[in-house]
């Protein structure tokens, strides 16, 4: 048994001391404000207050944080512990106080204070705290976790851990299901003509060639990672856009179109299927309710995962759309301008509605690369995109985290010039994925 003390119990410590129980051991760890109860126990004890008791006890120094009621800007000074970085530093058994620093970062503490939102509304990984401080790469809180499982062990050489398992998913997001196909006359003739008027014959040859069944649409790439799949003896995830309407940023097949819903009955019967909320569905939560209803009765299964388009997110809003939209777990904590560790986990954890003070079921899992991010906004070659790709893989399975991919079929297809891509993506699945492949069935 693992008893902590206290003086003060609030729901901020709870969230946060559950959080520690289940990445660190296999049963909850007990919360007394009782000194007497603490000193009198036989257990393994760890002191969370202002004061020391006992040479026999973990001390942690507890900052201000978890007691605090409210919302308001934190003085946070970063320090380097085993070349890397933390902050509320205080003396006792562990040089910072982690409890508070991870709530910090978990909660996303910082995006609830104001921020200046860029063109999709989002918070920039610019303002947070792990760019300022160059800690973004890195899945902090494991690093920190592994160094308190170490501490724990100094000061309780018996003390019963749980075993970490590295894990790494892999997840498609289907934005555009097909470049020219199931378009329509209408969209395809506008197509030619704008392929001529700027010039991309090749564009326009490309797209005749689809249409007339003499060459397989360039998007379609879906048989191709099936078999990819199945030589990895691997079950992703895939996220489907299904947006009633569409607009500059929601560019997915009309729901009316069979062959949309073809392919969302094919990965439903074989892996798991979730809403890729539209970008409008951010403002609406009766637009995220019918993207869900319609893929439940297309799917003919509950919808249970999500993960935003343009991984549109912000505090509390969005996730609590989701929460009464029955969403149990959430792909999204990442940034869509850069690749990173948004939260600084690589771990999945239960969102904290910092706003309303409680604690949520919902699910969040985290992902740190994604191709998107890479091609799009980081502007790599796929040699440079495939070194950062085994940078946050090692980084992950380092600390024996929870490795999460994001890919597209549009960059994996078969378009002019993405030959390298798909080369890039063939290598990871079959020298890395295929060793280490997971599936967390919901």
């Amino acid at each position: 048994m693992v008893l902590l003390y206290t003086h003060t119990v609030s729901r901020r410590l709870e969230y946060i001391v559950g959080f520690f129980s289940r990445e660190l051991f296999n049963e909850p760890i007990a919360i007394t404000t009782d000194i007497t109860v603490f000193s009198n126990a036989d257990a393994y004890r760890i002191n969370y207050s202002d004061s020391s008791y006992s040479d026999e006890e973990f001390f942690i120094t507890s900052a201000p944080l978890l007691f605090e009621s409210g919302i308001s800007p934190q003085i946070i000074d970063c320090f380097e512990v085993n070349y890397h970085k933390a902050f509320f530093q205080c003396p006792g058994d562990f040089p910072f106080d982690i409890f508070a620093a991870a709530f910090y970062l978990l909660s996303r503490y910082e995006e609830y204070l104001p921020y200046e939102k860029d063109e999709h509304g989002r918070f920039s990984h610019i303002s947070s705290l792990a760019y300022r401080e160059d800690f973004l790469r890195h899945p902090l809180i494991d690093i920190w976790m592994n160094d308190f499982r170490r501490a724990l062990l100094r000061k309780f050489p018996q003390i019963p851990l749980r075993h970490l398992q590295f894990k790494c998913i892999v997840s498609y997001d289907i934005d555009i299901a097909y470049a020219f196909l199931h378009k329509g006359w209408k969209i395809n003739l506008a197509g030619f003509f704008n392929s001529v008027l700027k010039g991309k014959f090749s564009e326009t040859l490309l797209r005749w060639k689809v249409l007339v069944g003499s060459m397989k649409d360039p998007y379609d790439c879906y048989e191709w990672l099936d078999a990819l799949h199945l030589y990895c003896r691997l079950k992703p995830y895939y996220f489907f856009l299904v947006a009633g309407r569409q607009n500059k940023y929601d560019r997915n097949l009309p729901t009316n179109v069979k062959a949309l819903s073809d392919l969302i009955q094919y990965y439903a019967m074989h892996y798991q299927v979730g809403i890729h909320p539209s970008w409008r569905s951010h403002e609406s939560k009766e637009i995220l309710q019918e993207e869900i209803q319609w893929l439940e009765v297309v799917s003919d299964r509950p919808v249970m995962l999500s993960r935003q388009h343009y991984v549109r997110i912000e505090f509390p809003e969005t996730y609590r759309r989701l929460e009464a939209a029955g969403i149990k777990k959430d792909f999204s904590m990442g940034y869509g301008t850069i690749n990173g560790f948004r939260a600084s986990a690589s771990m999945p954890f239960l969102w904290y509605d910092l706003e309303a003070e409680r604690q949520t079921d919902l699910m969040i899992y985290p992902f740190s690369y994604m191709d998107a991010n890479s091609y799009y906004e980081e502007k790599h070659t796929p040699e440079a995109a495939y070194k950062e790709l085994m940078y946050y893989y090692e980084a992950v399975k380092h600390v024996n985290g929870t490795f999460i991919s994001i890919w597209h079929n549009n960059i994996l297809g078969t378009m002019p010039g993405m030959a390298e891509w798909r080369t890039m993506f063939e290598l990871f699945m079959k020298d890395t994925v295929y060793w280490d492949a997971y599936y967390d069935e919901v």
